[in-house]
């Protein structure tokens, strides 16, 4: 699908981290609609830079790398790091620690607006029964949603010292379509993704705001009214998909912890 950009505003350079992941590939040729250069990184190998695009493969772990990949950047799209469950020591050095080096170069290198891949999975542990907003306190379904929830606090911190805008994204599921039954609410397309991203970085003033990522599902848990002067407005919806997943998933457990917890199967994982 060809980019869809969806304001008139332009950036001189952005920086999109974790280009080589599933959702930087979808962002990587949307965002360069909107900018003048396109920066994108990760520690995967990357495909050849397109025209009006800059390949940097960096680690998070590499802070003098990091502080060179910011240099002359307009705002960061910060995707990078572990996106899955996973060994504490694995998830502290990407998800931890890369994301420390990317706000202290931000600092450094005097970018003022970050957007933030965090993730539903700081709150996975509230049950589907429940509808949360993003005020209330975090609870992580396992290493992965701690590493997310401490993005979020660093984020807070880095604006309350240094002034960094950041918008936390609090990403649903993020495919061509739901998958099953759970992302009927959690749901977010790829056309809702972008307007997301774009709408939080051009917001005119934002400090650190926390919100989740879902298109216009009817089955929602998450309540994005203190987020409302991001501007974020979705298009899409699972409906379409519901009967399809209704008949392949015609009943569902009420004790299963996946479908008992809003992290879903993220729950059941780790080494716990």
């Amino acid at each position: 699908m060809p980019p869809t950009a969806t304001t008139g505003l332009r950036f001189p350079r952005l920086l999109l981290t974790g280009a080589a992941g599933g959702l930087g590939r979808v962002l990587r040729p949307r965002l360069k609609a909107c900018c003048d250069r396109l920066r994108v990184s990760d520690l995967a190998a990357l495909s050849p830079a397109a025209e009006g695009e800059e390949v940097v493969q960096a680690a998070l772990q590499d802070k003098a790398a990091i502080l060179s990949l910011l240099q002359d950047v307009s705002a960061v799209v910060h995707l990078g790091g572990l996106s899955t469950e996973g060994a504490f020591e694995d998830i502290l050095q990407a998800n931890i620690l890369g994301t420390y080096h990317v706000y202290e170069a931000a600092r450094l290198q005097g970018v003022r607006r970050i957007v933030y891949a965090s993730s539903n999975h700081v709150t996975g542990v509230y049950t589907q029964r429940e509808t949360i907003d993003p005020k209330m306190p975090p609870r992580p379904d396992g290493y992965y949603g701690v590493s997310k929830a401490f993005g979020e606090n660093l984020a807070q911190f880095y604006f309350d010292r240094h002034g960094i805008e950041t918008v936390s994204l609090r990403i649903g599921s993020s495919f061509p379509e739901p998958q099953d039954r759970r992302m009927l609410a959690s749901w977010l397309s790829y056309d809702d993704l972008e307007r997301l991203v774009m709408a939080a970085l051009t917001a005119p003033v934002v400090g650190h705001t926390v919100l989740y990522g879902m298109s216009d599902n009817r089955a929602s848990w998450w309540d994005n009214t203190s987020a409302s002067h991001i501007g974020y407005r979705a298009q899409d919806s699972s409906e379409p998909f519901r009967q399809s997943l209704e008949l392949q998933q015609p009943s569902v457990d009420p004790t299963d912890p996946v479908a008992l917890y809003q992290g879903g199967i993220f729950v059941t994982k780790g080494p716990f």
